[in-house]
């Protein structure tokens, strides 16, 4: 057999393998995200629901942090260099080690903050402005104010500071991506080391 024909078998073993891997990754953040926007929604909703209007707003802008700290991460971890980390990690330096596996699956990674938890927060974010909405026309009811306003104004609210905050976010995550991945290898080093989860396997 010739050299050509055996780099292009292992070649497509190669693909075959990646394939693979991809078909179980994505089956497996379909269910997390079913699960996860669930559990989100259920949350926020009732605590929305719950409390009164400026309270229900905290909860709103915390909802859209959420949302652009992960993205933050996300873009951090995609345009981050592993090399520092590998002397630290040789020095036993804590959260070193976590931050190379976090770059090492910076697609797996940035898939899960960027799209999963960012989408979610997205969807989450809109149904609380939604019932915020229906708060505010109820209290204001007896002014002249009608709710499609009210709906235009917020909703132009949310999306001005969930695009603004990622875009900062994007800046922040290029520009300080080896302190912030090294932050969430800390992060990731205590609940190891506290409660014996291995979020990032080898």
């Amino acid at each position: 057999m010739s050299k050509n024909s055996n780099s292009k078998t292992a070649l497509f073993k190669s693909i075959k393998k990646s394939l693979y891997k991809s078909r179980k990754w994505v089956l497996l953040i379909t269910i997390w995200t079913f699960f996860l926007s669930i559990l989100i929604t259920l949350i926020s909703d009732l605590l929305i629901n719950k409390l009164n209007i400026y309270m229900a707003f905290m909860v709103l802008l915390f909802i859209i942090s959420i949302g652009i700290l992960f993205d933050l991460i996300g873009v951090a971890v995609t345009s981050a260099n592993e090399k520092p980390f590998h002397s630290m990690a040789s020095r036993k330096v804590a959260g070193a080690r976590q931050a190379v596996k976090l770059i090492r699956n910076a697609s797996t990674v940035s898939n899960f903050c960027n799209d999963v938890i960012g989408d979610i927060c997205g969807i989450v974010s809109g149904m609380a402005g939604a019932v915020i909405i229906l708060k505010v026309a109820l209290l204001i009811k007896s002014h002249s104010i009608s709710e499609s306003i009210l709906n235009v104004l917020l909703s132009g609210v949310v999306a001005s500071l969930t695009v603004g905050g990622k875009a900062l976010g994007k800046e922040i995550g290029i520009s300080h991506s080896k302190e912030i991945v090294f932050a969430v290898g800390k992060l990731l080093y205590q609940i190891k080391k506290k409660i014996g989860l291995n979020i990032i396997k080898d």
